[in-house]
C-alpha cells in the first residue's frame, strides 16, 4: 500500500498524477494516497487529442451466469484473517474498442450486495495485440462488516506487470505500452450455502489517453450560464479528527463530503436513525458516508468509484465517474439539473479566491455566473469550518486549468435513474 506523506503546500491527500509517473517507468510506488490522480500519455500530443470515452450496461445487458464454481476469498483487513469459501457468478462485456490507444481506464458499479455476499469487478484488454492478464479495480460491500457485511470493501496493491498497474481505482499503462480494447468482468460472490445474492443494476468503464498539455485554453460560455442549483453546503473542516478508523475527517474527507452535498440534493441522504452512532451529531451524513466510502487498502474515503457506488445505494440514484473534457461539457450537466463532483490540484494562488493550495482535492460544481465562472460548493474553502463559507465563485480559466490538465477531467456523475443525462458528444464520454 502506497505510505501517507505530507506536503508542506497543501494539508490534503496529494495527487497520484506523481505516482502515475511514476508507476509508467516501473519504479516503486510510494507516497502518494490522494483522491484526485491523472497520467500524462507517454508520447507528447497536441492539446486537442483528448481521448475519453464510456461505456456502460444496464438491465437486460447484465445476466449474470450461474453460481457454478467457488473461491476461497480471506478478507485482508478482519480482525481474524479466516478464509472463507464463497459461489461465484459471473457477467462479462462486450470487448469495447475506443477508437484510441487508452492508457487510463476507471470502472464505475452500481450494486446491492444483501448479507455477507460483495461482488468484485476485473478488467483485461489487448497491448500490441497479445491479451492482457485480468486486473481487479474493486471488491465492493455496500456495508462494513460491523454493520452485517460480507467484507470490508477495498482496492488491491500490488498487481501492476510489464504492461500496466492498478493505482487504488485506475489501470494504468506503463510508459510506451496501450491497450486498444477492454473487457469487464463482474463477479457476484456469496457464501456457500447462502441465498444472499448481490445485484448489479448498471456497469461501465472511462477509458481515456490524454494529452501532456500543462494548459488548456479557456473553453466557450455553455448552455448554464447565470445558472446555480440549490445544493447544500457542507464543511469538511467541521469534521477535524472525527474518527480516526476512518481517516479522521477534516482535509482527508473532500470527497464524501462532496458526494454528501449531491446526495443531499436529490433528498436521498441517511435518516436521522442511519446517523444515530454519529459523534458528534454534526452534518453527520458526511461521518455516514466516509464510512461507506472507506477503502480499507487505500486507507482513505477517496475510491472514486466507491464514492459512486455508494450513492447508488441511496433511493433510485445512479452515479459514476468519468472524464469530462471542458466546463462548456460541465454546464451541460448543470443546465439538465444535475451537479457534478469535481477533481481538482493546484499550488496556493493559483485558484485565487480559494485560500489555500492542494495536491489533491474534490467539490461540487453547482453553477455558473452570467458570464461565465464557475460557482462551487468547496468542502475547503478558506479551511475555515464553517457551512457559511462553503459556496464560492472561481474564475473560469484558472478553474479549467486546475481541473482538465491536473485530473484529467474527472467527475462523478450522480442523479436519479430517471432523469437524463445531457446530449452526450460524438466520441461519448457519458
Amino acid at each position: 500500500m502506497p505510505s501517507r506523506s505530507t506536503v508542506s503546500a497543501s494539508p490534503f491527500q496529494p495527487s497520484r498524477r506523481s505516482l502515475l509517473a511514476t508507476a509508467a517507468a516501473g519504479a516503486a510506488l510510494v507516497g502518494v494516497t490522494g483522491a484526485p490522480r491523472s497520467r500524462a500519455a507517454e508520447a507528447k500530443k497536441p492539446a486537442a487529442d483528448r481521448h475519453v470515452s464510456y461505456t456502460s450496461w444496464s438491465g437486460s445487458q447484465l445476466v449474470f451466469g450461474p453460481f457454478d464454481r467457488t473461491v476461497d476469498y480471506t478478507d485482508p483487513h478482519a480482525t481474524t484473517a479466516t478464509p472463507v469459501t464463497y459461489e461465484v457468478a459471473t457477467w462479462t462485456s462486450p470487448v469495447v474498442a475506443p477508437g484510441f490507444g487508452l492508457t487510463e481506464l476507471v470502472a464505475s458499479w452500481n450494486a446491492s450486495t444483501p448479507g455477507h455476499s460483495w461482488v468484485e469487478v476485473r478488467v483485461r484488454g489487448t497491448s500490441a495485440g497479445t491479451a492482457t492478464k485480468d486486473y481487479v479495480l474493486g471488491r465492493w460491500a455496500d456495508r462494513d462488516p460491523a454493520d452485517g457485511g460480507g467484507i470490508h470493501r477495498t482496492s488491491l496493491a500490488g498487481q501492476g506487470d510489464a504492461v500496466a498497474t492498478v493505482l487504488t481505482d485506475t489501470l494504468a499503462t506503463r510508459t510506451g505500452f496501450t491497450l486498444t480494447d477492454w473487457q469487464l468482468e463482474v463477479r457476484l460472490m456469496r457464501p456457500q450455502g447462502s441465498t444472499d445474492t448481490p445485484t448489479v443494476s448498471v456497469v461501465g468503464a472511462m477509458a481515456s489517453a490524454l494529452p501532456e498539455a500543462k494548459k488548456v485554453p479557456r473553453s466557450p460560455n455553455g448552455p448554464a450560464c447565470g445558472t446555480t442549483l440549490d445544493v447544500p453546503t457542507y464543511s469538511q473542516e467541521v469534521h477535524v479528527g472525527h474518527y480516526p478508523q476512518w481517516d479522521n475527517g477534516g482535509e482527508a474527507w473532500c470527497s464524501p463530503t462532496s458526494t454528501s452535498m449531491v446526495v443531499d440534493y436529490w433528498g436521498t441522504g441517511p435518516s436521522a436513525a442511519e446517523t444515530a452512532w454519529v459523534d458528534p451529531p454534526v452534518d453527520a451524513q458526511v461521518d455516514f458516508t466516509a464510512r461507506n466510502v472507506f477503502d480499507y487498502t487505500y486507507d482513505g474515503a477517496g475510491n472514486w468509484p466507491f464514492n459512486t457506488a455508494y450513492a447508488a445505494t441511496r433511493g433510485d440514484l445512479r452515479g459514476f465517474v468519468t472524464r469530462l473534457r471542458s466546463l462548456t461539457e460541465a454546464e451541460a450537466f448543470i443546465a439538465a439539473g444535475i451537479p457534478l463532483v469535481v477533481s481538482v490540484s493546484f499550488k496556493k494562488g493559483e485558484l485565487k479566491g480559494a485560500g489555500y493550495g492542494t495536491n489533491g482535492h474534490l467539490m461540487v460544481v453547482v453553477g455558473f455566473t452570467a458570464t461565465g465562472d464557475v460557482v462551487c460548493n468547496d468542502p475547503a474553502s478558506h479551511l475555515v469550518a464553517s457551512n457559511d463559507q462553503v459556496r464560492v465563485v472561481y474564475d473560469r480559466a484558472q478553474f479549467e486549468n486546475v481541473w482538465v490538465p491536473h485530473s484529467g477531467g474527472i467527475v462523478y456523475v450522480i442523479r436519479p435513474a430517471g432523469h437524463a443525462l445531457p446530449q452526450a458528444p460524438a466520441e461519448a464520454n457519458w
